[in-house]
Formats: structure tokens, C-alpha cells, sequence
């Protein structure tokens, strides 16, 4: 199919497209705040400038389009039939800069949650998946046998 768009329409409809302050963006922050949460926005001292961050409970939310980040499996992340090689480079470092980002922060010990704009069909199931990200971590801890570990005031076997 043909674009139905002269190149200087097409260009005016992308400079319009914004990576702040989108639908969904919206959409997910009016859940949180809803549910009583506060957060901050875009902190740029971040890596990936992530679109919501919950400093209390050290964790960031990004939104991500389907289209723009290639959401696997979903009927929006299309691959345009027109300059293939341009958007399957651009397509290409999105998603390695979003892993890139997501492991740069991790490291830095934030937890980060992805929610994808199609998922916003089911807004309380959006808000279980960040809430179950914000619950306390138990850490499991392997016991070992009492009988293996020598005691501070008895010989070791053999000395």
C-alpha cells in the first residue's frame, strides 16, 4: 500500500509524534496516582530517563509503545513495508538501548518495570503487575546443617 500522504504531510505527522508525556504515559501515572502513590517524572539523572520513578520503593516504570519498542507478539509491533532497512535499524537500537538501560539500572540496584501501551486495555491488571513489583523481596537463605559448620571452641578433626 502506498503512503496516501505527501512527504512533507508525513513529515509534519512525525515531528508530532513525542517521546514525553504520551497517552499511555498519562494513562499509567493517573493509575498510580489513584492508587495513592507518588513519583517523580523523566528523571534525566537516570539511565534510559525512565517515565516514572517511585524513589520510595526504588523502582522505575517505563511505558513503551508497541510499535516503537517491537512489544513481541502483539498486533501493532508492524514492520512498515516502505525504507525496511532504516526502520529495522532504528527498531534494532530501541530495543538494544532498552535492555541496555534496564541493565544499567538493575545494576545500580533499581527494580524496572516495562508496561506495554496494549496493556493498558486492562488498567487494574497494569496496576497488580507494579504493585507486585514494589512488594519488600524476602531473601531465601540456604541453612546449612549445624553438624557441618566446626564451632569456635572445639578442635578441628585431625589437629
Amino acid at each position: 500500500m502506498t503512503d496516501t500522504l505527501t512527504i512533507a504531510e508525513r513529515s509534519r505527522l512525525m515531528a508530532r509524534i513525542r517521546g514525553k508525556n504520551t497517552g499511555p504515559e498519562r494513562a499509567v501515572r493517573a493509575l498510580l496516582h489513584r492508587a495513592g502513590y507518588r513519583f517523580r517524572l523523566h528523571a534525566s539523572n537516570l539511565p534510559g530517563k525512565p517515565d516514572i520513578v517511585l524513589p520510595r520503593f526504588r523502582t522505575v516504570v517505563f511505558v513503551h509503545g508497541c510499535f516503537w519498542h517491537r512489544h513481541a507478539g502483539c498486533k501493532v509491533a508492524t514492520m512498515p513495508k516502505s525504507h525496511r532497512r532504516f526502520w529495522t535499524e532504528k527498531f534494532t537500537r530501541n530495543v538494544a538501548n532498552d535492555r541496555k538501560h534496564r541493565r544499567r539500572l538493575r545494576r545500580m540496584g533499581w527494580r524496572v518495570v516495562t508496561i506495554w501501551a496494549c496493556g493498558l486495555k486492562r488498567p487494574e491488571r497494569v496496576l497488580a503487575q507494579i504493585e507486585r513489583a514494589l512488594r519488600p523481596r524476602t531473601r531465601r537463605y540456604v541453612m546449612v546443617p549445624p553438624r557441618a559448620l566446626p564451632q569456635v571452641a572445639e578442635r578441628r578433626p585431625g589437629t
